[in-house]
């Protein structure tokens, strides 16, 4: 049965505008055809949405990630985040394909709309990419490993989307729904999906709006922000900061913490144990140190060359993971993920297709491994973590067999 009741709303005043902030379901039919209501009624001369700038260019271009440059992602270190992204993706579409309503529907409309209207189109939520790092950094170390997996076991597996998650998303978006099991139970987590994020919409929206227009404005939101945001609205209109303020707090809600100098520290800390343990080795008998070596080649490629496998590479990439991790493990300037998915590039090079299908593609899980632009992302990871564990259980052996 179709959704048919309005969505919750809220009114605000920022200065000499008037905000109606709508809370919309991301999953119903019917919020997208009230703000294509709203929006046709003539009441509005501006729109605000829910939206970054990266999330509305894959609404307005569905095909840019077939532009994607896979060597500069590589290069630049974001393998991780467009993975992250992809998955993201995944679930997404398999909520579409169950439920035959695209999530973000009634955000696809208000940017037609408002185009068809001729008015202006205020894009006001942060970058998920930010969003995804603070989130990361929020967690403790110790709990990252079970977020990732969590993350990435709700958007690879292919059971029926359940009926819960469904009414999640009517509350948030993909990435709220996603994390909504961890963000429940750890403030650290809701802080920065939910909490920074009502703020960053309500300061975007003064720094956005010009003074002497857009009197009257259309605020598309989820339902789940409705409340935080004009609670922050109210705030700001009782007490208005200075611009440069504004500016320079949502700066720092874009901002993420630097790795520390002793985590950067750590990579080369272990390099310098290692080659210890060698000398060390060496010094107390030639045959201990060779066996010692041995070990380092035998164990850090196999665990590399592994997760390659495991990413069903290319025979010649996974024989440079066995070739290249324990060589890269010694030199934290280069990563053997970074060789493996050259490698990879090389020997399979991704068609115009594997872009154009990539969005459909990963979300099935086969699919990660049938797509050439997935598979070096895959090669890429998974011969990068199997070269961490190699890294820490040679490690211990070594220190085992020197000082056991």
């Amino acid at each position: 049965m179709p959704d048919t009741a309005a969505g919750p709303r809220e009114t605000a005043e920022l200065a000499d505008h008037h905000l109606t902030l709508l809370g919309t379901a991301h999953v119903s039919q019917a919020s997208a055809d009230e703000v294509r209501e709203l929006i046709r009624s003539g009441e509005f001369d501006a729109v605000a949405i829910e939206l970054c700038t990266s999330r509305h260019q894959s609404l307005v271009q569905p095909n840019a990630m077939a532009k994607l440059d896979l060597f500069q992602v590589l290069k630049q270190g974001k393998a991780g985040m467009v993975a992250a992204s992809l998955a993201l993706g995944a679930f997404q579409q398999r909520v579409a394909e169950q439920s035959g309503i695209e999530p973000g529907a009634e955000m696809r409309t208000a940017v037609k709309e408002t185009q068809r209207a001729g008015l202006p189109l205020y894009l006001i939520d942060r970058e998920i990419g930010v969003t995804l790092k603070r989130i990361y950094q929020n967690v403790p170390w110790y709990k990252r490993f079970s977020l990732i997996s969590g993350l990435l076991g709700s958007v690879l597996s292919r059971q029926k989307v359940s009926s819960e998650e469904i009414e999640k998303l009517k509350q948030g978006d993909v990435l709220e729904s996603t994390f909504a099991e961890f963000a429940e139970q750890s403030q650290t987590l809701y802080e920065p999906l939910i909490t920074e994020r009502d703020r960053y919409m309500a300061l975007k929206l003064i720094e956005e709006l010009p003074d002497g227009e857009s009197k009257r404005v259309l605020v598309v939101i989820g339902a789940g922000h409705l409340k935080g945001m004009k609670d922050h609205l109210e705030t700001l209109n009782r007490q208005p900061p200075a611009l440069d303020a504004v500016i320079q707090e949502r700066a720092n809600l874009e901002s993420t913490a630097p790795r520390s100098r002793w985590w950067k520290a750590i990579p080369w800390v272990i390099v310098a144990l290692v080659l210890t343990g060698f000398a060390i080795g060496f010094s107390r008998d030639t045959s201990l140190g060779w066996s010692l070596v041995g070990e380092w080649v035998l164990i850090n490629g196999s665990f590399s060359a592994l997760g390659a496998l495991i990413a069903l590479g290319h025979p010649l990439t996974i024989a440079a993971a066995f070739v290249g991790a324990p060589l890269t493990s010694l030199n934290p300037t280069i990563g053997v993920g970074f060789v493996t998915a050259g490698v990879e590039l090389y020997l399979r090079r991704p068609t115009v297709g594997d872009f154009s299908r990539l969005r459909s593609d990963v979300s099935h899980w086969r699919g990660w491994w049938r797509n050439r632009v997935a598979r070096t992302l895959l090669v890429f990871l998974l011969s990068s973590l199997g070269s961490a564990i190699a890294t820490w259980v040679a490690g211990l052996r070594i220190a085992g067999q020197l000082f056991g």
